[in-house]
């Protein structure tokens, strides 16, 4: 038996016994070609070879195994030497069934061939997926093979336009680019939107009566019968939607809370209606991740990771899946632990059966759910960390799917008064009570807007009847102002994306994380943010390659793509429609002819309503203004870079200030600021002579000196004294024991070095006044490393407890900048992120990322050291 992970086979070989012998495929073994070593040296003259598919013989697809996948495939196929049989049990999708058919392409097995599938890694599901296997769903490969001949030749046919004409080593991706459009949108709505101010009136209105609660407050919905402005009634341009809307500024609005001050009040209406709220449904992958990112501060792609563990180590259901129905074994389970728990009045006389809403729902069967007959609870699984968290979060979805509907009642309330200009005020107020919770017992939705109320919050108000007398003991005049449409978060991306049917469930956290690693886009907060670089691809994407990123035509891709998983239409002759072309432009010709790309016109933006233009080059985003230039700061929000703003760039030192001239060398010494910061350099001539350093000749040209500025020293007030000093930097003080000794600069901050020695030095100015008797007597002393260093910094900030471990998150300063711990894995902030604004949500989805870096072995784990054992 052949799965695709060691957890996996590892789990399954306990399952099965001695008969069977399970391994693992450690995922893909081949695909197409990634570099040109790759391509076998007979194909290596081929026009098509650099794509890996022959685009002009029925897209034929070149693939390698890959070449850390070698050594396995030799294993794979020894062992299959001795077996009877092979049952290929890769995951239960359209990838996993594009790996099996790879397996037996690569393998060539002559004895008996079977697909082993199944949803759940148990005892009984592995058992009875071994006596009842099925053969390869060819279908499901052809689909599965079309989509990655279709996202190799987008990828590798237009990344090299980018490269051209914005700047190298970009890529395009078919459903990237699309998620990367929809964010760059977004800001471009922010940009363009003009807030509105618009005021209303907020009463705190008594009952008199003795019962609790006695007070309520309420706002003001109209004025003699015209309904007074909200936010909803204007529009992005900042106007107001209809003349029917009395719109109140703040003169009007404080001269009506005057007026109204002190006057009788009495209830117009009371209406009542019963609440009811209904489960949501068991998850699927999409809502896993949405919730997983509200509630736990997860990325979608450390997310996927979690559930993959869980899955694999037999604690839940297949986690890549569009379905949201139970099996009756699992409908039976959640029902019985919601009994259990909270008793049988909490459960449906009928089970719940829930329908898909998601078009053309294919890959697993089953909603995710935990695994087996019976449900563990969180607590029985001996699960940790964030393993535990995530579990709990699939475990009390579930059983909550399973329990009765909460029910209630809503009342809105209407309170009128007359001020003494004879005006016809109308205050609303709303209110929710819960009689009976439900559901609500076990599981509460998430929502994307933090300032949202809940399902299970009640908003308890006065028991009240129509004509009742109030009085207002309080009442002001309150402004507000629109808000631009919120930026996409992780969790509203994926829901944008699967609500327009782009790319597949399966697809989305992969695709989210390379937007990120790419560059295209930053969190600030849990906001994507787009940055400049972002709306230079899109704008040249939109302009020569329009229905490419057409959200229509990225989904009707998905549409076909499932027909041809269904056997309903013929793949090549799709592809051939769509890189050929058919009476239209296809993609070949279209990255054929790129003469009227004007690569400086598609990489400007103006700032509206100036002669500044935001310009994106080969060494980031600058403003542009005839001719003087100025660099965009890396953590600046686009629709944070208005007139005003780039006013105050264009205003700060250019960095560019002549400081005099050298004496020794009679070079110019120049201040500029750069990428880093701001640093010192001398102006090098023309026909300085070069070092010829590391074998590249006499030509190379000069490299000039360079320091950065001590923390001590501004751009604006530093002095040729000052940069004379930081470029005689590294200072060599003289021998000691046969070796230099020399005070350095380093990113650490001031230090001496001695051969492969180094010691920290106390303050800046000691680079300049050490001497070597000093620098003898410092390095006399033994490092100071562990306990012997100084104690540690207090928090510049306590943002709370994680909830899930319940350790406190703080924000500390490291050597590397600040960063957040919760006392055993530590992250440092990102662009964008702010000491002063972070949220303990951002730095929970920081701590993941970084734990999911470590466990992925892209990073160390700081640990402590546990003594060593005695060996006497």
């Amino acid at each position: 038996m052949i799965v695709e992970s060691p957890a996996k086979a590892k789990t399954i070989a306990g399952y099965l016994g001695s008969g069977y012998v399970v391994e693992s495929s450690i995922g893909h073994i081949r695909d197409l070609p990634e570099r040109a070593a790759d391509i076998p040296s007979k194909l290596k003259g081929e026009a098509w070879a650099r794509l890996g598919v022959n685009v002009d013989h029925d897209f034929e697809p070149l693939y390698v195994v890959n070449a850390d996948k070698k050594q396995q495939v030799a294993k794979l196929k020894k062992l299959l030497q001795e077996a009877d049989e092979l049952l290929l049990a890769t995951d239960e999708d359209r990838e996993g069934e594009a790996i099996a058919w790879h397996l037996q392409e690569v393998l060539k097995p002559k004895v008996p061939v079977h697909r082993m599938v199944f949803h759940e890694i148990t005892p009984d599901a592995i058992r009875d997926a071994a006596r009842t296997p099925r053969e390869l769903n060819i279908k499901l490969v052809d689909a599965q093979e079309t989509r990655r001949i279709l996202d190799r030749l987008y990828g590798y046919e237009i990344s090299p336009v980018l490269w051209k004409k914005v700047m190298p080593k970009l890529s395009a991706g078919r459903v990237q680019s699309v998620a990367t459009r929809l964010v760059v949108e977004r800001e471009r709505e922010r940009i363009a939107f003009v807030p509105a101010s618009y005021w209303d009136l907020a009463a705190t209105f008594e009952t008199g009566k003795p019962e609790e609660p006695s007070s309520f407050g309420a706002t003001l919905v109209a004025l003699d019968g015209k309904r007074v402005a909200q936010g909803r009634d204007f529009t992005a341009q900042g106007r107001i939607k209809s003349d029917e809307i009395l719109h109140l500024d703040e003169e009007s609005a404080q001269g009506l809370a005057a007026r109204l001050r002190d006057r009788p009040y009495a209830v117009k209406s009371v209406e009542r209606k019963p609440y009811k709220r209904s489960p949501y449904a068991p998850f699927r992958t999409t809502t896993l991740q949405q919730e997983a990112s509200r509630k736990l501060g997860f990325s979608a792609k450390y997310t996927m990771q979690v559930a993959q563990k869980l899955y694999e180590n037999g604690f839940i259901t297949y986690m890549r899946t569009d379905s949201i129905q139970l099996s009756e074994t699992a409908i039976k389970a959640a029902r019985a632990q919601a009994q259990t728990l909270y008793g049988a009045d909490y459960i449906p006389d009928k089970p719940r059966v829930y329908r898909s809403k998601v078009k053309n729902a294919q890959e697993a069967h089953e909603a995710i759910r935990p695994s087996g007959d019976t449900f563990r609870t969180p607590g029985e699984t001996g699960l940790s960390g964030d393993q535990f968290r995530l579990y709990e979060l699939i475990w009390k979805r579930t059983v909550a799917s399973q329990m009765k509907d909460a029910a209630g009642q809503s009342v809105s309330v209407r309170v009128t008064g007359e001020s003494t200009a004879g005006e016809t005020a109308e205050f609303g107020a709303s209110g929710k009570i819960i009689t009976f919770y439900g559901f609500l017992k076990a599981y509460v939705e998430g929502a994307d807007d933090p300032a949202s109320d809940l399902d299970d919050q009640e908003r308890r108000l006065p028991a009240l009847e129509e004509a009742d007398p109030l009085t207002a003991s309080e009442l002001s005049a309150e402004g507000h102002s629109t808000r631009p449409p919120a930026r996409y978060t992780e969790a509203s991306l994926v829901k944008e994306l699967e609500d327009r049917e782009i790319g597949r469930p399966s697809t989305y956290a992969s695709i989210i994380g390379t937007i990120l690693d790419r560059g295209y886009v930053f969190k600030k907060g849990t906001a994507l943010v787009p940055s400049f670089l972002a709306f230079a691809v899109v704008n040249l994407l939109e302009k020569h390659f329009g229905h490419l990123v057409d959200y229509d035509f990225t989904a009707q891709m998905e549409d076909v793509l499932d027909k041809i998983a269904q056997g309903e239409a013929e793949r090549v002759r799709w592809l051939q429609t769509f890189y050929h072309g058919n009476g239209g432009e296809g993609l070949k010709q279209l990255v054929s002819d790129l003469g009227e790309i004007d690569a400086k016109e598609i990489s400007s933006f103006p700032i509206s309503d100036t002669d500044i233009m935001i310009r994106v080059g080969r060494y980031g985003p600058y403003l542009d203004r005839d001719g003087q230039r100025v660099n965009i700061p890396e953590d600046i929000a686009p629709d944070e870079l208005t007139a005003e703003k780039a006013e105050e760039l264009f205003a700060q030192p250019s960095g560019d200030r002549e400081l005099g001239v050298d004496p020794g060398t009679g070079h110019v010494v120049i201040a500029k600021t750069g990428r880093f910061g701001p640093y010192v350099t001398e102006v090098l001539p023309d026909d300085a002579p070069g070092s010829g350093a590391g074998g590249r000749g006499k030509n190379t040209p000069a490299k000039p000196r360079t320091a950065s500025l001590l923390g001590s020293m501004s751009l604006d007030t530093v002095t040729l004294d000052d940069a004379l000093k930081l470029l005689s930097l590294p200072r060599l003080l003289g021998d000691l024991d046969g070796e230099p000794v020399t005070a350095q600069n380093g990113r650490f901050g001031p230090y001496l070095k001695k051969g492969t020695d180094s010691r920290s030095l106390q303050s800046e100015d000691q680079l300049f006044t050490v001497t070597l008797e000093e620098a003898k007597e410092i390095f006399a002393q033994p490092k100071q490393r562990g306990r012997g260093r100084a104690a540690s910094a207090p928090p510049l900030r306590e943002l709370g407890e994680d909830t899930g471990t319940g350790r406190q998150i703080v924000v500390k300063e490291g050597r590397f900048g600040p960063y957040v711990t919760d006392g055993e894995t530590n992250a440092s902030l990102r662009k964008g992120d702010e000491v002063e604004s972070i949220t303990v949500q951002r730095a929970l989805e920081l701590l993941a990322e970084r734990r999911e870096k470590v466990a992925a072995g892209g990073g160390k784990k700081t640990t402590r050291k546990r003594p060593a054992k005695s060996r006497s």
